[in-house]
């Protein structure tokens, strides 16, 4: 079964941010203190960021080697909102074909 959530969350990472929150909200709920507008900006914005940052939370904090997959999420994240503006550079007002 881990093997397929991993698959999935590696796909639809706001699938797999939805599926931790219904199977264990616990642990959802404690990795951002019971606030709710920050999951939400970034399940839109930086799916894998909290989807990995809500698996490598612990109770005393993250890691160091914790941060550094972090940083990973966050700059795959950033990859594709980048990726998807260089593929529609012709949509942009004033560009020249």
């Amino acid at each position: 079964m881990g093997c397929l959530f991993g698959i999935f969350a590696g796909l639809f990472p706001r699938l797999g941010v939805l599926l931790i929150w219904l199977a264990r909200p616990v642990l959802f709920t404690a990795a951002f203190g019971g606030a709710w507008l920050l999951p939400i900006l970034g399940v839109i914005f930086l799916p894998f960021t909290t989807l990995l940052y809500v698996l490598l939370w612990t109770p005393a904090g993250l890691p160091a080697l914790s941060w550094l997959w972090l940083l990973l999420a966050v700059l795959l994240d950033l990859g594709g909102w980048g990726s998807s503006g260089y593929a529609n550079r012709g949509r942009y007002v004033g560009r020249r074909a």
